[in-house]
């Protein structure tokens, strides 16, 4: 992510969650101040392939949709709580491990008008680097700015203990 740091990406990372015990894994703000990336992050078995089968995402035999429905949960909170005209929020779903069929899926979640973008690692920055090049260092400060004040360090509760 160090790549999209020294392209003007704002980079933030494991940020509370409104209104849930959840955590945002990475928060990232687009160069132009439009766009912001919220990216969860997996890690999958290695020996089995990530697939979109009947529209749902697998992991060998495993049905893992649940994540790509938790991404797109994660995105509606955070453009509702963000609350920028003209800015667009993205869920994108990064899996580590586990190869992903054809480099990317495009998957769909209730009530989420756009895809869920599936990738590795390995595909992250050429995937991100390849938006629009403008940059609005004015606009991407304002809107860096607003997710400062609005998504907090995500704190842990304490443990029960049994």
């Amino acid at each position: 992510m160090a790549a999209l740091g020294s392209q003007g990406w704002g980079i933030r990372h494991d940020l509370r969650m409104p209104g849930s015990r959840a955590n945002l894994d990475h928060l990232l703000i687009s160069p132009c101040g439009t766009a912001v990336v919220v990216l969860d992050s997996k890690n999958w078995h290695r020996g089995r392939t990530t697939t979109l089968v009947g529209g749902r995402v697998r992991c060998g035999t495993d049905d893992r949709h649940g994540q790509v429905e938790a991404v797109a949960s994660y995105a509606r909170r955070v453009s509702r709580t963000l609350n920028l005209p003209g800015v667009v929020v993205w869920p994108l779903l990064v899996i580590h491990g586990s190869p992903i069929a054809g480099g990317r899926l495009e998957a769909r979640a209730p009530e989420w008008d756009g895809v869920v973008h599936v990738l590795g690692p390995a595909r992250l920055v050429p995937t991100l680097a390849a938006a629009p090049k403008a940059h609005d260092p004015a606009r991407a400060a304002a809107v860096v700015a607003r997710v400062d004040r609005v998504l907090l360090p995500y704190v842990p509760g304490p443990r029960r203990v049994r």
